[in-house]
């Protein structure tokens, strides 16, 4: 029996999943969530073999739930659902450890194959954008003076380039389309990697690595 937990902020898409999973003898629905903060708990304490998470939600986005996942429970694959196709985005899941990335309009037979597929261990993910990703990873590595920036994720580099920007945290949350308070913990988590107290000292951070790159 496979194990599956569901993430994904409208009740109605999530019950559908469900119904759909449910209707498989062999997959098991272990649990369900609607923001990235209910997801992290419940995934713990469910340890499911599969995550299905919806690329946007109300705290976050799929793609750092599925790295922060990935850090904590490596066993648990991550399977990324989205209404957008966007090559980019298929690089950042790659990156954060997504096991696969399906588009929402994927007929229901697929998707139950997918999480089949990944639960075995399998990447769905096509071979080209793997490496595109692998490249990107090496330049990015490459390109960071200060093995902290490493530390970052896709979301807290956005961020720190906004706070970089002079922007406050209401108007980052507006840019980025996530809440107020969850940029105040993203910031509290950049800071605290970086090895920094305020946010003028990120922002100098920033700019002083920006301009040592290469335009």
């Amino acid at each position: 029996m496979t194990t599956v937990f569901l993430v994904d902020d409208h009740e109605i898409v999530r019950r559908g999943l469900a119904d759909l999973v449910r209707s498989q003898s062999d997959l098991e629905i272990v649990g369900e969530a609607g923001t990235v903060r209910q997801a992290v708990g419940r995934i713990q304490a469910t340890m499911p073999d599969v995550a299905v998470l919806d690329m946007r939600l109300p705290d976050g986005d799929g793609i750092d739930l599925c790295r922060d996942i990935r850090s904590r429970m490596p066993t648990v694959a991550c399977l990324i659902l989205t209404a957008y196709d966007d090559d980019s985005a298929v690089r950042a899941s790659v990156l954060a450890g997504a096991a696969g990335y399906i588009l929402k309009d994927v007929g229901g037979r697929r998707l139950v194959e997918a999480i089949r597929s990944v639960a075995r261990g399998r990447s769905l993910m096509n071979d080209a954008v793997v490496r595109r990703a692998t490249e990107q990873l090496r330049r990015r590595a490459g390109e960071d003076a200060d093995p902290r920036l490493g530390s970052l994720g896709l979301r807290e580099r956005q961020i720190l380039r906004l706070i970089a920007d002079g922007l406050t945290n209401r108007q980052i949350g507006d840019e980025l389309g996530i809440a107020e308070k969850t940029v105040k913990n993203y910031v509290s988590s950049l800071l605290s990697k970086l090895g920094l107290e305020r946010r003028t000292q990120a922002a100098v951070f920033e700019l002083e690595h920006r301009n040592d790159r290469p335009s």
